[in-house]
């Protein structure tokens, strides 16, 4: 008995098929890597945002969170008006507020999305645990967030630092700090704000060749970032509330396919994930 046999037409069909595929699939895929790479290197550089940009985004958050203390103020409107029957379905509620006035910045780039969900047997202590553990992070939060650990804290405020990566036709990794601080109304209702302190751009992350590029090297992908959580503990769970503003360049002219996924989907794609993520963590 032979163990192997010369192989006939139709096994020599097959093959020929099989190593045309294998290389068609890997002609695509390196295909693929090369326009990425050649569209990452076509991306012109940002800088930093425009004093006006920078100006009109700070005049935004000042009213944001004017808005948002005075709603803090009373447990009858401390969250925005949701719907709980959705919400209690397990449906997650997102709502994008960027107003017209946002593009009125050259250059830059003003969203602001707020999404809602509620956790079953959730309470405000777990919530307050769960996202004051800075070092489980990487864990809850994958695969956005690389790596997180806290600066500086006392009593209620952190100082916490973070290596977070987007992907979206392009992958973007960033270097971030944040200044966090944890309030309470009463024992059912709390809330959290996160200010971004520095976002740095690092290049070939990962490699021997990393490094974060300069100000002036940006592309401006993410310039600024305010978190705000609004918690409130009734109907046997926890209803939480958070509200997303960030600040990015404009998409550069005819880079709209490339550029314009990434300014305009990551906001919400994030904000999404980053509620849908808290939620498994709180049924944990």
């Amino acid at each position: 008995m032979h163990c192997f046999r010369q192989p006939g037409r139709t096994s020599i069909h097959f093959m020929t098929r099989r190593l045309f595929s294998v290389l068609q699939s890997f002609s695509v895929r390196f295909g693929l890597a090369m326009l990425f790479a050649l569209v990452a290197a076509s991306i012109p550089v940002a800088g930093e945002p425009t004093s006006q940009a920078s100006s009109a985004f700070n005049s935004y958050i000042s009213g944001l969170e004017s808005r948002l203390e005075q709603q803090h103020r009373s447990p009858t409107d401390f969250l925005a008006p949701e719907d709980s029957t959705r919400l209690r379905s397990g449906e997650l509620v997102i709502e994008r507020l960027t107003p017209p006035s946002a593009s009125d910045s050259p250059g830059a780039l003003l969203h602001h999305w707020r999404g809602t969900a509620f956790a079953a047997g959730a309470k405000v202590a777990d919530f307050e645990r769960l996202m004051k553990n800075f070092s489980a992070y990487p864990r809850l939060f994958s695969p956005q967030i690389l790596q997180a650990r806290v600066v500086s804290e006392h009593d209620d405020r952190f100082q916490a630092v973070m290596r977070v990566r987007q992907r979206h036709v392009i992958t973007v990794v960033m270097d971030t700090a944040y200044d966090v601080t944890f309030g309470r109304l009463d024992a059912q209702h709390g809330c959290s704000i996160s200010r971004s302190a520095r976002i740095s751009e690092i290049e070939s992350s990962g490699t021997a060749r990393e490094r974060a590029l300069g100000p002036k090297e940006e592309h401006g992908f993410l310039w600024r970032l305010n978190t705000y959580w609004s918690y409130e503990e009734r109907d046997g769970g926890l209803y939480m509330q958070i509200e997303s503003i960030s600040l990015t360049r404009s998409i550069p002219a005819g880079l709209g396919w490339a550029i314009g996924p990434f300014v305009q989907s990551v906001p919400r794609e994030s904000l999404e994930f980053t509620l849908r993520s808290t939620c498994n963590a709180l049924r944990k």
